[in-house]
């Protein structure tokens, strides 16, 4: 006889979960796993949340004001605050936009009810595969981290647009890099930090990431691994493990690529580069 589990697999009963970027996409998929796991789902989004959440709030992550507008709907005991929100760069934001909302607004919000978390509470991030590039810009990122609050690291982003460059890739190393960043210092408050980075996912925003990067760049990132997108619905379980406060219980500063096993293609020289028109 198999020897049970010692506690119901990513159940999360009597959990309290915050949400941003909950009504679409790899917001959407995780809320709806996290309901099935008997979780209260404090959800947060631009747009409308349509599904039975305990609560949900409008809020736009790149206006500081917006974010501590919605504070006070929250629960006082928060169990895992996870971070789905996310816009694309290159087409229909601004690249400053593009960070406040991927990052600072993610950062605001975390600080803002990190004192209602506590023993075996997490922070999961969906970050990206194109944050990768965030070693070569490890100086930078140390010193963005180092400011204060929301103003402070906007303003610290003037005159750096060639960093910045459409906001995406830049704000999803600011991911990434915070991440294991943060994970050191929260963990003495038992709270546990990781990310996702996935791969090419088929949300609402593929439209607008072919558009941005050309369709040769995203059949490329697909076929040099699984061969195909991702959905929305492969990501959020690992968003569900991460969180756990026992299945991931030792998971720590975690940036975890589930990308169908592109990055370790290209990591070992195995994409044919020569097989895709990458205009130049």
């Amino acid at each position: 006889m198999t020897n049970p589990l010692p506690y119901p697999l990513l159940s999360y009963a009597r959990r309290t979960v915050v949400v941003t970027g909950a009504a679409t996409g790899m917001g959407a998929e995780t809320v709806a796993l996290l309901l099935e796991s008997g979780a209260e789902v404090y959800a947060l989004d631009i747009a409308e949340v349509t599904t039975s959440v305990t609560s949900a709030q409008h809020v736009d992550l790149g206006d500081p004001a917006s974010i501590d507008g919605v504070l006070d709907g929250l629960p006082p005991r928060i169990d895992a605050l996870m971070h789905c929100a996310g816009i694309p760069g290159g087409t229909r934001f601004n690249p400053r936009t593009v960070v406040r909302v991927n990052f600072l607004g993610l950062r605001h919000l975390t600080e803002a009810v990190f004192d209602r978390m506590g023993d075996d509470a997490s922070i999961t991030s969906i970050a990206s595969i194109a944050g990768g590039g965030w070693p070569s810009h490890q100086r930078e990122l140390s010193e963005l981290l180092a400011t204060n609050d929301f103003a402070a690291a906007d303003a610290w982003l003037d005159g750096r647009d060639d960093l910045v460059g459409d906001g995406y890739s830049f704000s999803k190393e600011c991911v990434q890099f915070w991440t294991m960043w943060r994970s050191t210092s929260a963990i003495r408050s038992g709270v546990r930090v990781n990310a996702i980075c996935p791969g090419v996912t088929d949300t609402k925003i593929m439209v607008d990431f072919r558009q941005a990067m050309g369709d040769a760049a995203i059949d490329m990132t697909a076929d040099a691994g699984i061969g195909r997108l991702a959905s929305p619905a492969e990501m959020a379980p690992a968003m569900l493990f991460l969180g756990h406060h026992q299945a991931a219980s030792y998971v720590n500063g975690v940036n975890l690529d589930i990308d169908g096993g592109f990055m370790a293609a290209l990591t070992t020289g195995q994409v044919d580069f020569s097989k895709y028109d990458l205009g130049g």
